[in-house]
Parts: structure tokens; sequence; C-alpha cells
């Protein structure tokens, strides 16, 4: 009887686990922030020396990770939740958020990191 039991409870969670793994990512939008001014200063700072990023020529680096898709990931730099405000806060200080990691501060404004994080969650 104690199995059976197991077994179910098992089986009812294995369920649930699947069915969530089949649902489509939460879409993250960004309410401020122009993505053509993001284009331009993602050129300015020059991420796409160490950045893939879609749809900008210019932008085929392989120092960090690619930033395509990014409004469907589920975390940003490996560790905050997806979130407009997130991408703002590690685009304009990146060591405040990880002292180990690799990307620059470079020193972009506030305007500018917004700009960015739209165009970054337009492709």
């Amino acid at each position: 009887m104690r199995t059976e039991r197991i077994v179910t409870i098992a089986a009812a969670a294995l369920s649930l686990l699947l069915a969530g793994c089949q649902q489509e990512p939460k879409r993250n939008t960004v309410a401020t922030g122009d993505p053509g001014r993001g284009a331009a200063a993602i050129y300015r700072y020059g991420c796409g020396s160490c950045h893939t990023i879609a749809k900008l020529r210019y932008a085929h680096g392989l120092v960090g990770p690619p930033l395509t898709n990014m409004n469907a990931r589920m975390y940003v730099a490996g560790m905050l939740p997806n979130t407009p405000s997130n991408i703002v806060r590690w685009i304009q200080n990146p060591q405040a958020i990880n002292d180990k990691t690799a990307m620059p501060n470079l020193g972009v404004s506030m305007e500018d990191a917004e700009d960015i994080a739209a165009y970054l969650y337009a492709y």
C-alpha cells in the first residue's frame, strides 16, 4: 500500500514537472527605452566587440555570451531573474551584481541602458 502511494505521488510530481516544461517561456517587455536608440548605443559602447547581438552586422564578438533572444531567457548574467530593471542594472554596473565578471563597467547612462535593454528585448 505504501509503495503504491509513493509511486502515485511520484507520478503526479513528474506529470506536473513535464507540464511546466512544455509551457511557453514568459516574454518580458521593456516599458521604457527605444530600440532604435538602443542599437546606436550598442554601437557607441562597443558591445558588439564582445557579444553577438541579433540583427547588428557589427556585433559578432565571442568574448561574452550571445545577447540573442533575451526576452525568452530566464536569467540575466546567469544569476538575476530576467526583468527589464535587472538587465538595466547589469548594463549600468555589472560589478555591483558580480564582482568577478569580465564585463567592464562602461559608464552607461540610465537612458542608454534602457534603450539597450529595449533593443535586446525586441530581438
